[in-house]
């Protein structure tokens, strides 16, 4: 069974990004259910399809596939909701692990994460400088969430990674 254990952070500053080349991804979902996300991707070049289960903490099944850059592209423009994902995606070595920045565009232009996949829920992760706030169990981060409700829109206190009352 494929496990993903991924943790995310919010990124201050630009620091992180001097001599960092990213990589452009568009992605788009054709199920966002709590239990189940289908999600189409276009790395660069390479086209990805991943189906996802219902997050636990920081742990959920994830399978990714490899798929035809023309069949993604058509999936993004025919199938997936909208708006679509952009983003450029910049990977970092730290402390032994890499790092994957977000760095978003179009209606999320202004929000960068950080994720890093982790072996188990209580690893120990040093931080690199940049990586600010923890936002692991805020669902609002998520990229299938931005869909529905964008960066651009967000409150303040939303952006400053704080919690509402209403959130667990």
């Amino acid at each position: 069974m494929g496990l993903e254990k991924e943790r995310k952070f919010l990124v201050s500053g630009a620091a992180w990004k001097q001599g960092a080349a990213g990589v452009p991804y568009r992605q788009g979902y054709l199920c966002r259910l709590p239990a189940r996300l289908v999600r189409v991707r276009l790395a660069g070049e390479r086209g990805f399809l991943a189906v996802k289960g219902e997050t636990r903490g920081i742990v959920r099944m994830e399978y990714e596939y490899e798929i035809p850059s023309g069949d993604a592209g058509d999936l993004l423009r025919e199938m997936a909701e909208k708006p679509l994902i952009e983003k450029i995606r910049y990977r970092l070595p730290y402390s032994g692990l890499i790092w994957e920045v977000d760095e978003f565009l179009g209606e999320n232009q202004g929000l960068v994460v950080a994720e890093v996949e982790v072996e188990s829920e209580d690893q120990i992760v040093s931080k690199p400088p940049w990586a600010g706030r923890e936002v692991s169990d805020l669902l609002r981060y998520a990229n299938s969430s931005l869909v529905e409700h964008p960066f651009s829109r967000w409150r303040e206190w939303e952006k400053r990674g704080e919690r509402a009352d209403r959130e667990a």
